[in-house]
């Protein structure tokens, strides 16, 4: 039939497969479908009669062969999903040369009869690019990777903010709004965009390399800017950008603090109480977080027991709030326990925590309760506190301390500033202060409060008014002071322990 015969000429036809004639330089090509046709190249078919057919014409070239001589990028996430790609692109890398070939008969699936051209050498550098955690995962399960792949490359998510950097990231905020058509920013703008790059990474002196959630703001400051009929983006419109992407997804954080301001929730925002400290942790919803107060209470009585962790009881508790927790056993030994043995039967808890308690920011909030229990001097419940804590007492830097200021801030606004409330922060947090403008102007209003400390017994006496005491060269404290109740309660409980012999220590579950 007439559609059946063959073209006589067909045979002298050229099958360009790559043209790169247009091409400056070397080539470049990013490849965001990785499949293995688009990545290798494919041999494509008719259908004619029921019968696939080809010939040298329908030979097509993947990514890798327009990349040759030049460099190929890749996602190695989009490239792990498809099947046969990665192996089929660290086969040609290994032989150094690229074969079109099915997958299927490459991998012995199916063999049929079918053309097979010949082998192209293979010249392109290929680059994948892909999260840290996946490099790791590849480089160790993975023998060929490091073989194939020997630079690595690493970007940081964060820069210094020096006066060149920030120049640079006007210059870039120009670009974005010259390319896609967007008001641009006055200096007020740029101010307000600077300080929430900072905010991002929690550094002030630090600004953030993920310009897509810089981009988004720009983008949603830019709408406000139209709405206003503005001719410029300014500071103004971008902290609304900024608020009603917040406001977008604090839903349970308004929840929360309406609970808290109805009496579901006990936090205690005013007086003094014994035992009881108003303790800090973040809740993280993906594209958002918020600080929540928490109430964090000890007990204490006879045994041997020494600190227990009720959370880690109840399994609630993660490892490192487990290790957190430890931590004070260690310091409470090695300040008050030298000279006699430990017979304290103490248990923490974090109140009303009903989905479990994680990390050891809170393990100088825990120390504060055990030794406000011991020494039976009061802690102020207007301030909030937040930090971990070493065996030596020193008060380490934890992560989330805008957050965790923040949600007390709300709190404390609920229930009425009074002045006197505040959050007591360790010192290294300092440098990582990137708060809102409403806590910035209600602290320089006196309303609200930020104290730092370095070490357990400068906060212990701030938060109980009452000197916390050193050591005397008889290895006693000072009389009347915080360590000197707690290292005499201590001791009566150690004498009057001796009392009942028959008490020891249960064994502990090694679970």
């Amino acid at each position: 039939m007439p559609w059946m015969r063959e073209d006589p000429y067909k045979k002298y036809e050229v099958n360009v497969v790559i043209d790169n004639s247009e091409t400056k330089g070397a080539p470049v090509v990013m490849e965001t479908n990785p499949t293995y046709p688009n990545l290798l190249g494919r041999t494509e078919k008719e259908a004619q009669f029921g019968a696939l057919t080809t010939d040298f014409s329908m030979i097509r070239g993947g990514s890798i062969h327009k990349a040759n001589g030049g460099y190929l990028i890749i996602p190695v996430e989009e490239l792990l999903q498809n099947p046969f790609s990665y192996d089929g692109l660290k086969r040609d890398l290994r032989d150094g040369n690229m074969t079109i070939a099915e997958p299927e008969e490459r991998y012995g699936f199916l063999s049929v009869k079918t053309l097979k051209p010949k082998p192209i050498p293979l010249t392109a550098k290929v680059i994948l690019i892909g999260n840290p955690y996946l490099y790791q995962m590849m480089f160790e399960l993975d023998p060929n990777f490091r073989e194939l792949f020997k630079i690595k490359a690493e970007f940081d998510t964060v820069m210094e903010r020096t006066d060149q950097k920030m120049q640079q990231y006007a210059a870039w905020v120009c670009t974005l709004c010259e390319k896609e058509g967007l008001k641009h920013l006055d200096g007020s703008g740029v101010g307000k965009l600077v300080e929430y790059s900072s905010r991002i990474v929690e550094d002030q002196y630090k600004l953030s390399t993920q310009f897509s959630y810089i981009a988004d703001i720009v983008r949603e400051a830019n709408f406000y800017a139209e709405q206003e009929n503005s001719d410029f983006i300014t500071g103004t419109h971008v902290k609304k950008a900024i608020e009603e992407k917040v406001y977008r997804s604090k839903l349970i954080q308004e929840k929360i603090q309406e609970m808290i301001k109805r009496g579901f929730f006990l936090i205690d925002t005013a007086q003094q109480r014994v035992g009881q400290v108003n303790g800090l942790s973040v809740m993280g919803l993906g594209d958002f977080a918020f600080g929540n107060p928490s109430r964090v209470t000890a007990s204490i009585g006879l045994g041997r027991e020494g600190v227990i962790d009720i959370e880690r009881e109840a399994k609630m508790g993660g490892p490192i709030h487990t290790k957190g927790v430890l931590i004070l056993s260690g310091y409470i030994n090695d300040k008050y326990a030298r000279d006699k043995p430990l017979s304290l039967s103490a248990r923490l808890v974090f109140e009303q925590n009903y989905e479990g308690v994680e990390g050891d920011s809170a393990s100088s909030t825990e120390l504060y309760s055990i030794l406000s229990a011991l020494s039976g001097l009061p802690i102020k419940q207007n301030i909030a506190v937040t930090g971990s804590v070493n065996q030596k007492g020193e008060v380490q830097a934890i992560g989330g301390v805008n957050e965790k200021i923040e949600g007390f801030f709300e709190v404390c606004k609920l229930q009425g500033l009074t002045g006197e409330q505040g959050v007591m922060i360790p010192e290294s947090n300092v440098q990582n202060l990137m708060l809102k403008e409403e806590v910035t102007e209600a602290v320089n209003a006196g309303k609200f409060n930020i104290y730092s400390v370095k070490s357990i017994d400068e906060g212990i006496e701030f938060l109980t008014g009452t000197k916390a005491g050193e050591r005397r060269t008889d290895g006693t404290f000072e009389d009347g002071t915080i360590n000197f109740l707690v290292d005499k309660q201590l001791k009566m409980m150690a004498d009057k322990l001796k009392e009942y012999p028959g008490v020891e220590a249960p064994k502990k579950n090694e679970d």
